[in-house]
């Protein structure tokens, strides 16, 4: 169904795109949050610490490829499983260096690699943010703090989960005031990377609470998590942040993220009081 403006002029003019204007609203009793893109931006800029890595890993396989062939390849693939647990992409890397004759590491091993990488990036921040000189509004996607408030001061339950280890995401988010939001609902990467996953997470929501589809609310900015909500019948919010500019939709996040099934795209949730207006009526 293409794009449809909503009635109300205002909410027109926000960054707030109805993708399928006839969504089942105002029944909703818990709400999935992915993390990276979503609510946090201490990893911002991530693809271009792990996209690089890849393309030298090839390259060192000894392929005719250019740096420039490898690097859609590599894109391709990374942003396609992002949103599941980083040894995914690292488990397809490897399976590219055996395409090509090389002799790949672990899986692991490459994950580790760039994580090493990442942290060079990302440390500054995390620092700043732990000594008081970042506050948690520098880090977050703009208006994070008040949707969350807005949906719990509503009685939902939240969960947050991440394809980011677990113990960097309850790390990341106590930093950045999230944690009171969802206690102990917050889940990410293990290294029995099998026994994680949204599909689960979004499963044992369902499941132990005994809910409808449309009870769900899901917010996301990876292929993913947006499947999963709307696998089971959810509401799915693409969150297509410009994670750079802290403002305005990422026209390429925002089509993936429609592919994928999203029902509203946002940019960022400085229009709380008109998305959760739409959504709540």
């Amino acid at each position: 169904m293409s794009a449809e403006p909503y009635a109300d002029e205002e909410l027109a003019m926000t960054d707030l795109e109805i993708i399928n204007p006839s969504i089942p609203r105002g029944r909703f009793r818990f709400v999935l949050f992915d993390f990276d893109g979503t609510l946090s931006l201490i990893r911002e800029g991530w693809p271009q610490v792990m996209i690089p890595m890849m393309v030298e890993v090839l390259a060192d396989t000894g392929t005719r490829e250019d740096d420039a062939t490898l690097t859609a390849i590599v894109e391709d693939f990374v942003m396609r499983l992002n949103g599941r647990q980083t040894i995914y992409q690292m488990i397809q890397l490897a399976e590219e260096v055996k395409k090509r004759g090389g002799t790949p590491l672990e899986p692991l091993a490459y994950k580790h690699e760039y994580h090493g990488r990442l942290m060079l990036r990302i440390q500054g921040r995390i620092d700043a943010l732990a000594s008081g000189h970042a506050t948690c509004d520098d880090w977050t996607v703009p208006g994070t703090h008040a949707i969350l408030s807005h949906l719990r001061e509503r009685g939902l339950q939240l969960y947050l989960a991440s394809g980011t280890d677990i113990a960097f995401v309850k790390r990341e988010a106590e930093l950045l005031g999230l944690t009171p939001f969802f206690g102990s609902h917050i889940y990410g990467a293990l290294d029995d990377y099998q026994n994680f996953s949204k599909k689960m997470i979004v499963e044992r929501i369902i499941q132990e609470n005994n809910l409808r589809g449309e009870e769900l609310l899901g917010f996301g900015d990876g292929f993913v998590e947006i499947e999963e909500v709307k696998r089971v019948g959810g509401v799915a919010v693409a969150v297509a942040s410009d994670e750079a500019n802290r403002r305005g939709i990422h026209a390429w996040k925002r089509d993936r993220l429609v592919r994928a099934g999203a029902d509203l795209v946002i940019g960022d949730y400085r229009q709380t009081d008109e998305l959760m207006r739409f959504l709540f009526g």
